[in-house]
């Protein structure tokens, strides 16, 4: 599909990014210069993928396809990138089961094994990943949200959002918009909940579906990520 980067060169780049990232590297600006090191310190991230088990989370308009499905490959794909550039990864769930406990209450229960992972973590930022839904078809885009009064979880929303926004498949620039979602509100650190696209949109599900479209997804996240930090080193 046109747009779509091949496999190969997603790899290539992942690469160069690592080799940039494991290093110390000085980019020549007007009159000052960005340094920026992943090695030191070790940056840790906790990747979420939303829903699982029973709670199947918005389903495909056409195809079927569970959004709790879809979260986790995008995670999984997520992961690669921030394990080549030596970040240490946290997952909240690595396979198709829920995180809640027998009880009347799944979601809650949930919710709070969400909770306890990152606080165990102690992560430098939090991303959680989610496909959209809406009650008619015309809405698409991927859109990220941050918890209102976060400066820093803005400015891991803008810039994951610009990358978006960057992507060949966007018809359209979206702002990253305050949310207010549990796993936002009991994060210290910076996080965001990453809406990757409307799975209620035939069109947009149709390039959901495609392994190579959930790859540039998760790349966008990462390099929206990535964008960040950098920013961070050179204030």
């Amino acid at each position: 599909m046109k747009g779509f980067l091949s496999k190969r060169k997603i790899l290539v780049i992942v690469m160069i990014i690592s080799t940039i990232l494991t290093s110390i590297l000085t980019i020549g600006a007007t009159n000052s210069a960005i340094v920026f090191s992943v090695a030191a310190p070790k940056y840790k991230v906790v990747l979420d993928a939303g829903h699982g088990g029973r709670d199947g989370g918005c389903v495909g308009v056409k195809t079927g396809v569970k959004e709790k499905t879809l979260n986790l490959d995008v995670v999984k794909k997520l992961e690669k990138y921030f394990i080549s550039a030596n970040f240490s990864v946290v997952l909240t769930r690595e396979n198709d089961e829920g995180l809640y406990t027998s009880g009347s209450n799944m979601k809650k229960s949930d919710m709070l094994k969400r909770k306890e992972i990152i606080e165990n973590a102690e992560p430098t930022l939090v991303i959680s990943i989610h496909m959209n839904k809406y009650p008619g078809q015309s809405r698409k885009g991927a859109q990220v949200f941050y918890k209102k009064g976060s400066e820093q979880g803005e400015r891991l929303a803008f810039c994951v959002q610009k990358a978006f926004n960057e992507m060949e498949t966007s018809n359209k620039s979206y702002n990253a918009l305050t949310g207010d979602y549990y796993l936002l509100n009991v994060s210290s650190c910076p996080a965001i909940i990453a809406e990757c696209g409307f799975l209620s949109n035939p069109e947009e599900e149709a390039l959901l579906v495609k392994e190579e479209y959930r790859e540039l997804i998760a790349y966008a996240v990462f390099k929206g990520t990535i964008d960040y930090l950098a920013g961070l080193s050179n204030t």
